[in-house]
C-alpha cells in the first residue's frame, strides 16, 4: 500500500512554524496570566482568616481556583431586571452553634472565602438592607460554597 504523500513547498513549512510558535507563545501568556492572578492579603479575625474581593478578571480567576483551600465559600450576586450581577459591600455575619459571633465584616467583592473550624455555622449576608441566612456545616475536609443572590 503507498501512503499518500504530500509534497513539502517552502510556503508550508514556514507556515508550520509561524503557528507552533503563534501556539506556544499563546499557552505561556496564558499561564503567565494565571500565575499572576493572585488573591488580596488575607485577613484575621480572631482565629478565622478570610479573603474577600474578586472584582476583575485576575482577581476573580484566583478567588475561583483558591475557593477549594477554604473551608466556607461565599458568592454574593444580585439580579436586576432579569441580569444577574456580582455584588459587593456585603456584610457578613457568622455565628457558631452556641450563637457566639465568630467574624462580622464586610467583603469587599462578590467572593468571600474563610477558614473556619469544624462545626456548624449560621451566616448572614446583608445588602443594600436586605439581610439573608445559611447554614453550613464545616468539615473537616473539603468546602462548603453558597450563593447569596439579591433581586
Amino acid at each position: 500500500m503507498n501512503a499518500l504523500r504530500l509534497p513539502a513547498s517552502k510556503s508550508t513549512l514556514p507556515l508550520i512554524s509561524r503557528l507552533m510558535l503563534a501556539a506556544v507563545f499563546l499557552l505561556g501568556m496564558l499561564a503567565y496570566g494565571q500565575a499572576r492572578a493572585e488573591l488580596p492579603p488575607l485577613q484575621h479575625l480572631g482565629s478565622v482568616d478570610y479573603v474577600s474581593g474578586g472584582i476583575g478578571i485576575d482577581e476573580s480567576t484566583a478567588f475561583k481556583a483558591a475557593m477549594s483551600q477554604f473551608p466556607l465559600a461565599l458568592t454574593f450576586a444580585s439580579n436586576r431586571d432579569g441580569t444577574a450581577a456580582y455584588v459587593s459591600d456585603v456584610q457578613v455575619v457568622i455565628r457558631d452553634s452556641h450563637d457566639t459571633e465568630v467574624l462580622n465584616v464586610a467583603s469587599e467583592g462578590p467572593y468571600f472565602l474563610a477558614r473556619l473550624p469544624a462545626g456548624k455555622y449560621k451566616i448572614f449576608a446583608t445588602y443594600n438592607g436586605n439581610t439573608q441566612s445559611r447554614t453550613a456545616e464545616i468539615g473537616n475536609s473539603g468546602t462548603v460554597r453558597l450563593m447569596f443572590e439579591w433581586k
